[in-house]
């Protein structure tokens, strides 16, 4: 039993290790003289304008450019420069022509006080894009600019349409110009410098302190804050590893960097053939705070805000430029922009090299399934349940089979270990020789019990990071990503592992230990799963009672066996 325990675990382990064979890694994108080489295989161009020390800019940034503007810094409602699109809606203010609202049409808020309306990305009498422009040794911050904006509202209708800001003060001038799409939630931003010199500036870029949480569970929602960055590889810094008020520089130059929450991001991207990369990003931990959308009052120990921000070197001509993404953190719409973005929300945690590649095979599967057969996610969860049973019936044949053949060799191999337990060698080489000469596998029997569980694992970890399953209803289940209010689903499924488990039982020599499994992974696997995902409880319940009908047949099959050799 001990061995069969031992081999179990290692065909899990090789079942686990087999698909970051398959699928391996991307390939991290190189490297020379500390700058970023995009796809093309040309190092960015950040020769022309050496950036300061990263030191002098995280002071310049905390001393000049402070994470969270005063109000007096904040436009009122009535004076913010509004642009619509077709998924995004976006507020400016003319004080500094900073991003003071981000509302995301597609997508509902479920934060307590919101009622369902549009996602709002940037928290209340806080901002984005909070330029700063390091020249020399002075620091100028534009957020305290007044900005003329070029018309005082924007629909977007075409596939791009741009809307300018200008200031000026004394011989300085800068221009900034968001260029706007129809279909997407990115949008380019375009600067051009004047009158500062003609040795060329460093652009600091405030990327704020960190979402507004739009979630009903804010604490998890909360554990899901982070910093994440794409230089030589996608990486992620939580919020919750920043000491509040430590500043922490990290390593550029990066393709992309940003600030994200548990289904949504807002990155600014550099990833342009030619397009200088971002510097060293600066992570400002935050003091440790509750926001008001939580349902906690005080301090929640978890911190809630963490400030970013980014340099950009500004060559003598004085322009620059950059994208801004602030969307969902959906896998299709990220892989399409590339450059690893869809990487930004990883599947799998510290076992990421591992679950990965099969997480993302099931999110698309499951997509597709969704779009192709116009049916509710649940409905989908329900046929893919019964599809990974139905592959794996033959399998199970085999391994009924296996057991079959186990179960009428039992008696030699008791025969065997009693004649030759004083010799390990011999009784080795009988038992090899009595599996080949009787057909058996003596693990022949886990296998299918172990192929489904990347699934299971992968479906874990896609219900708790896929936003196609945000707030998706399905029968009584409010929500497929969220626990099961009323604890139905998750008492299914227990109750059907126990009648899978009674039912394989049927015919098998009188076991305590089985006996003892029998009552007690049911109710173990219930206690484990009730708080989880009510899709991922509906997908283990379906795919256990689809398995019954086959366990019954297994058993029948043994029982006549058992006629047979009595």
């Amino acid at each position: 039993m001990e061995r069969r325990v031992i081999l179990a675990f290692i065909l899990m382990l090789i079942v686990l290790v087999l698909p970051g064979i398959l699928f391996p890694p991307k390939k991290a994108v190189k490297r020379t003289g500390g700058q970023a080489v995009g796809d093309t295989g040309r190092a960015a161009d950040t020769a022309r304008t050496p950036a300061p020390p990263a030191e002098s800019v995280a002071g310049a940034f905390l001393s000049v450019c402070p994470p969270v503007r005063p109000p007096a810094a904040v436009a009122t409602l009535a004076e913010t420069i509004w642009v619509s699109a077709r998924h995004a809606r976006f507020g400016f203010s003319p004080a500094g022509a900073q991003l003071v609202s981000a509302e995301l049409l597609d997508y509902k808020s479920f934060a307590p006080g919101d009622s369902e309306r549009p996602v709002q990305l940037v928290p209340a009498g806080r901002s984005m894009l909070a330029h700063c422009l390091v020249v020399g040794a002075d620091t100028i911050s534009l957020a305290d600019w007044h900005f003329t904006p070029s018309v005082p509202a924007l629909r977007v209708q075409r596939d791009s349409m741009p809307l300018t800001f200008t200031a000026e003060r004394g011989d300085a001038r800068v221009a900034l110009t968001y260029i706007f799409f129809a279909d997407d939630y990115r949008f380019q931003v375009r600067g051009h410098v004047t009158g500062l010199g003609s040795a060329g500036a460093v652009l600091l870029v405030g990327m704020g302190d960190g979402l507004r949480s739009v979630e009903a569970d804010t604490m998890d929602d909360f554990h899901h804050f982070a910093v994440v960055t794409k230089a030589a590889k996608t990486q992620s810094l939580a919020f919750q590893s920043l000491k509040p008020g430590a500043v922490k520089v990290l390593d550029g130059p990066f393709e992309w960097a940003g600030v994200k929450s548990k289904y949504f991001m807002a990155a600014a991207l550099a990833f342009e053939e030619n397009q200088p990369r971002f510097g060293g990003g600066i992570a400002v931990g935050g003091p440790v705070t509750v926001t008001t959308s939580s349902f906690f009052s005080g301090t929640s120990g978890v911190p809630t805000r963490t400030a970013l921000a980014l340099t950009l070197p500004v060559p003598p001509g004085g322009d620059f430029r950059y994208e801004l993404y602030t969307g969902p953190l959906e896998y299709r719409q990220l892989a399409h922009l590339g450059h690893d973005l869809d990487d930004a929300n990883p599947y799998g945690g510290v076992l990421r090299p591992l679950i990965q590649p099969v997480s993302v095979l099931v999110v698309n599967i499951l997509i597709w399934m969704h779009d192709r057969l116009s049916l509710a996610y649940g409905w989908v969860l329900v046929i893919f349940g019964i599809l990974v049973r139905a592959l794996l019936w033959p399998l199970n044949q085999k391994a009924m089979e296996s057991s079959i053949r186990m179960q009428a060799v039992a008696p030699l191999i008791k025969e065997t270990q009693e004649r030759h337990k004083n010799d390990p060698e011999r009784l080795q080489r009988e038992m090899l020789r009595l599996y080949k000469d009787h057909n058996v596998n003596p693990v022949g029997g886990c296998l299918p019990m172990l192929l489904p569980m990347p699934v299971l694992f992968a479906l874990f970890f896609v219900f708790a990071n896929t936003i196609e399953f945000r707030g998706v209803a399905f029968l009584w289940l409010p929500d497929l990503s969220r626990a099961d209010p009323y604890y139905i689903i998750p008492i299914i499924m227990g109750l059907s592992m126990f009648v899978l488990s009674k039912v394989g039982q049927i015919g098998v020599p009188p076991n305590p230990q089985a006996k003892t499994m029998l009552y007690f992974m049911p109710v173990f696997m219930t206690l484990l799963l009730l708080r989880f995902a009510s899709g991922l409880n509906l997908y283990y319940a379906v795919s256990n009672i689809f398995s019954i009908p086959q366990q019954y047949l297994i058993a029948r099959r043994r029982l006549r066996e058992q006629g047979k050799r009595t």
